[in-house]
């Protein structure tokens, strides 16, 4: 069947969610990574104004080629790669359809990236993209995008699966979808800082069911050692939520909670609490965003919310901290407005509608807001 996608045609076997109704052992389309696709040429737009260098990009795990077409169509040259030979015809055959040029073949991308060296690589696997990572930074110049799509280990709801491929030890939180994209930048960061690059996150952000992050890199040692100094702990408390978090590679984790004495503490780490995105570069991005993309409207509220997160490494949800409070939930606005005439910063977090960041504790913002019923 045809689908249309960014003003292009491409023919797909059939569509699939692929976080829901799996991978199969045929190639398909998944049409809810539309989002993911607008965004990354919208970036791929704002990247190359950063750095008109950029000009060669793999598509590593090709399947009907929608994802390198479009970047073709932006210029790039382009390959797309896949082992399924379905896939790699598949993936040429769009490409002449459009009139774009770039080439597919048939190759394991670790041995294609280890051979070659590629200025943007795009790692959209299904399930974890740790098995490439390795590939990725060894040999590209200037971005590496990388998709994960296994929440569950990400996000410690299978905290050993999660221990095993990220070398990290996750906690199942409130604000797990953050938790999942800070042990995947974590992963990202170490195995970047083995080749002497810093693996900079200039945009980042958690959709659906999938964690997206663009990478880009300095190959300087300097300046990995200087990310890997943004890597630590986070420490949350179970009973009253309140959490802190402390930078270095040892965890110190306080034997009780300093506001409410509990002892039931996890800890979660080496996360990366550095900033998630350049908001100048979120912005640009969001400027890049046009109407014939899909999801525009979804692209821009997304984006704008990314580029004015509050930089910390946690974000509260207001549902849950109302319940604990044992109160009615006011309006996201109110409730931001009120932590701010407070003196405290507070804005949103693209996590979810009731995400949150604010410089104010537990008990400060309890403080500072009222009940909806009240």
């Amino acid at each position: 069947m045809d689908v249309r996608e960014g003003g292009l045609t491409v023919e797909v076997p059939g569509a699939r969610d692929g976080a829901s109704e799996g991978a199969g052992d045929d190639v398909f389309y998944n049409p809810t990574q539309e989002l993911n696709r607008d965004v990354t040429v919208a970036t791929l737009r704002a990247y190359r104004e950063r750095d008109d260098r950029a000009s060669s990009y793999l598509d590593a795990m090709a399947a009907s080629g929608i994802r390198g077409v479009r970047a073709a169509a932006e210029g790039f040259e382009v390959t797309c790669a896949d082992l399924d030979e379905d896939a790699v015809e598949l993936a040429s055959e769009n490409l002449a359809r459009n009139g774009l040029d770039g080439e597919a073949v048939h190759r394991n991308a670790n041995a294609l990236m280890h051979e070659s060296v590629f200025d943007v690589v795009d790692l959209d696997p299904f399930g974890t993209p740790v098995p490439f990572a390795d590939a990725a930074f060894a040999n590209t110049r200037d971005l590496v995008c990388v998709t994960a799509t296994d929440t569950a280990p990400l996000c410690g709801a299978h905290q050993n699966s999660g221990i095993r491929k990220y070398s990290t030890l996750p906690q199942n939180t409130d604000y797990h979808p953050e938790m999942g994209l800070r042990v995947l930048l974590s992963a990202m960061v170490r195995t970047a800082a083995r080749y002497d690059k810093a693996a900079v996150p200039i945009l980042s952000h958690v959709t659906r069911h999938y964690a997206r992050a663009y990478l880009e890199l300095d190959a300087r040692a300097t300046k990995a050692d200087e990310l890997l100094e943004d890597l630590g702990h986070v420490y949350h408390c179970e009973d009253c939520l309140e959490r802190d978090h402390e930078f270095g590679l040892v965890a110190h984790p306080p034997e009780t909670c300093p506001a409410c004495g509990s002892s039931r503490t996890l800890v979660a780490g080496p996360l990366y609490l550095g900033p998630i995105c350049d908001p100048a570069f979120a912005e640009s991005v969001r400027e890049r965003v046009t109407e014939e993309m899909g999801e525009k409207k979804r692209a821009r509220s997304m984006l704008d919310t990314v580029a004015g997160e509050l930089d910390t490494p946690t974000h509260y949800d207001q549902h849950r901290l109302c319940k604990l409070w044992n109160r009615s939930a006011t309006g996201m606005d109110e409730f931001l407005g009120e932590l701010r005439d407070a003196g405290y910063e507070a804005t949103r977090a693209h996590y979810s509608g009731t995400a949150f960041k604010t410089d104010a504790t537990i008990a400060e913002a309890r403080e500072a807001t009222t009940d909806g019923d009240g």
